[in-house]
């Protein structure tokens, strides 16, 4: 669990570095998720880090807060709205700073876990290491609308690979989560990392291949890129459709940024 958490926490503490200098303003600058601010999409990662906690540390506590945050309602959107408006009635340095003591503690039990230990979350229990990648996932995602929204670049990190593997793993759930049959195809998948190591998935003699850089895969999977707004090299009909469908992460079907938009 180390490395995961380590990667964890470089994505994090990267984040805090570029949002920790904004000035009152800036934090108010809607991004392109959803007409979220920035601020809102740093509450979104504390407040579901404070929840991760409780999940990894108290897991009775988090069952408690899910029936009372999410349990009261049959809206899910209405419920989020809800948690979202708290986060928008805090100082934007007090927000800092809950997220991060909320962080650090959960990265203090989830490195005494095994990677196999479950966790229980909103949908079925994770295993430890899918539930730190999954955060690490989160972390990056609404991270780059921040990016984005500055018009900064996004230096990414060895933590790529673990989104990376993820978005291989959720090949099936992109076309389950949205009622369609599962195609049937031997996908090659080729990646080039921030230090230039290729990682690779499935065999090089498939008739379908993925080929590009992590980052360009990662922004897929995780719906912050159109895959016609990378320089992915998609060969087959199969692979074409996994990439305009994409989703790496639990929840109903999200459909993410329309082509041109960058």
């Amino acid at each position: 669990m180390k490395q995961i958490c380590n990667d964890l926490a470089l994505e994090q503490d990267n984040l805090d570095v570029l949002v920790s200098s904004l000035n009152d303003s800036q934090w108010d600058h809607v991004t392109f998720f959803d007409n979220w601010t920035i601020k809102d999409e740093i509450y979104h990662l504390a407040y579901f880090d404070y929840t991760a906690r409780m999940a990894v540390a108290d897991p009775e506590a988090f069952k408690q807060h899910v029936v009372e945050d999410f349990g009261k309602t049959k809206n899910m959107d209405e419920a989020l709205q809800t948690i979202l408006n708290r986060g928008r009635a805090m100082k934007n340095g007090d927000l800092l700073l809950w997220w991060r003591k909320e962080r650090s503690q959960l990265m203090t039990h989830l490195e005494k876990l095994s990677p196999k230990d479950r966790v229980p979350w909103y949908g079925p229990p994770m295993s430890a290491r899918s539930f730190a990648t999954a955060r690490l996932m989160e972390t990056f995602a609404h991270g780059q609308d921040i990016y984005d929204t500055l018009k900064k670049e996004y230096q990414a990190g060895a933590g790529l690979k673990h989104i990376a593997h993820l978005g291989v793993a959720t090949f099936g759930w992109s076309f389950s989560n949205r009622k369609m049959e599962i195609p049937k195809a031997d996908i090659y998948i080729e990646l080039t990392s921030p230090t230039g190591v290729l990682w690779t998935w499935g065999k090089k003699t498939a008739s379908e291949s993925i080929v590009g850089t992590a980052t360009d895969f990662c922004l897929v999977v995780t719906q912050r890129r159109h895959v016609d707004d990378t320089r992915l090299k998609i060969i087959g009909d199969v692979s074409r459709l996994w990439m305009e469908h994409a989703q790496a992460f639990a929840g109903p079907p999200e459909h993410g940024p329309c082509a041109g938009i960058f």
